[in-house]
């Protein structure tokens, strides 16, 4: 039976990677985020607050075509972000800063609640969990240039988004990976126990959990 997997998680965490390599290991499809140059970006950058509601759109529109493809995708295939994560974290944190007015925000929300009710959920979001500290160190090691500016508190703030999301997060069920505790690039070992507790996921078990003791044992075995 096919499988659809969301990998979801704050800038720098590693999803894009952490896609790549369950793609190979599982022989699953990849679907990476829409590459499209948004058309509102320049403008908005210019006038955050005129701007931010039709960037937001845009993105909204790519993401939830992005999403319906992956649904009728006839083989198992995995996400990069999830379209909750554009609404319940990007364009929360766009309110909450004052860059997007109240009426805008409440009318994109309403159409998001909307179109998410009919959307079919994934079989599963791999949420990536890590501290504002990881971020950062990870965010300087793959040396794009756009990110060197991004300051702490900003990924500070999207973390708090984050886990007010997952908390209340009901739409399918959910994994949360401690990143900071795991490099899946470095060590094989970290990927293969991420492997299976998604496969432990989606085989129904209901309490799927990175006990001490296995992520010493991975550790152990990458020293």
């Amino acid at each position: 039976m096919k499988k659809f997997v969301a990998i979801a998680g704050n800038i720098g965490v590693g999803k894009s990677t952490l896609v790549g390599m369950l793609s190979q290991r599982l022989g699953w499809e990849p679907f990476y985020e829409p590459v499209a140059e948004n058309p509102y970006l320049s403008d908005f950058y210019q006038d955050m607050r005129s701007w931010a509601f039709h960037s937001q759109i845009y993105f909204l529109t790519r993401r939830l075509r992005a999403h319906r493809k992956l649904c009728n995708h006839p083989t198992s295939a995995l996400q990069d972000r999830s379209v909750y994560e554009d609404a319940e974290v990007f364009a929360n944190n766009l309110y909450l800063q004052g860059h997007m007015s109240e009426r805008d925000y409440l009318t994109y929300r309403e159409l998001y609640l909307v179109l998410s009710d009919f959307l079919p959920p994934p079989d599963l979001v791999v949420y990536l969990r890590a501290s504002t500290e990881t971020l950062l160190e990870r965010i300087a090691q793959r040396g794009r240039t756009y990110e060197q500016q991004i300051q702490p508190d900003y990924l500070e703030r999207l973390n708090e988004l984050y886990e007010s999301w997952i908390d209340n997060f009901t739409f399918c069920p959910v994994l949360a990976v401690p990143a900071d505790d795991l490099d899946y690039v470095a060590h094989s070992s970290h990927l293969d126990l991420i492997v299976s507790k998604i496969h432990e996921k989606l085989s129904g078990k209901e309490e799927v959990v990175f006990n001490a003791d296995e992520l010493a044992k991975v550790n152990g075995q990458s020293n």
